[in-house]
């Protein structure tokens, strides 16, 4: 077994949520395989091409696990792993969540643009108000919230009665 492949409690615990293996006319690659390569693809954060050959064809993988995410085999398998952990008393509810912090996005997600391309106009943290309309994202509305005295609402303001952010 190598790093980040199921063990074989591991297997036992969810094989019964997969679908039966069959035969489509070609060679079946196994879905314990396919699932290894699934996590090796979460793990590296690697194109699904540079999938290695151990698991099989890149695409088997990708479909399957398309296909697995429409039918909802994944939330199958954490409910799953949750009411075993619960049973045991390893997991606490008020504190579960999915920590998206590891996830990269490009910097046109962030408004950068592209190298020697068009500056695209700076945004504000005032701009709606600026506009006369209202806030439109959450992280406008946790900055109201939030108090600092280095930041303060321009004067012209008046719909807000707390001046200060």
């Amino acid at each position: 077994m190598r790093r980040n492949e199921l063990s074989d409690e591991q297997w036992e615990c969810i094989a019964e949520l997969l679908p039966p293996n069959g035969q489509r006319g070609g060679q079946w690659t196994d879905h314990r395989c396919v699932l290894n390569g699934i996590f090796w693809i979460l793990r590296t954060g690697a194109p699904w091409r540079d999938l290695p050959e151990r698991y099989g064809p890149w695409q088997t993988v990708y479909d399957r696990f398309r296909r697995w995410q429409r039918e909802g085999l994944f939330d199958r398998i954490l409910e799953r792993l949750q009411v075993r952990l619960d049973a045991k008393g390893q997991i606490d509810w008020d504190l579960w969540c999915v920590d998206g912090s590891s996830i990269r996005a490009g910097r046109d997600a962030a408004g950068g643009g592209k190298k020697g391309g068009a500056k695209s106009p700076k945004t504000t943290l005032w701009a709606a108000r600026a506009a006369d309309s209202a806030a439109s994202c959450t992280w406008l509305l946790t900055a109201e919230a939030c108090h600092s005295p280095r930041r303060s609402l321009p004067d012209s303001d008046t719909n807000r009665p707390n001046s200060k952010v």
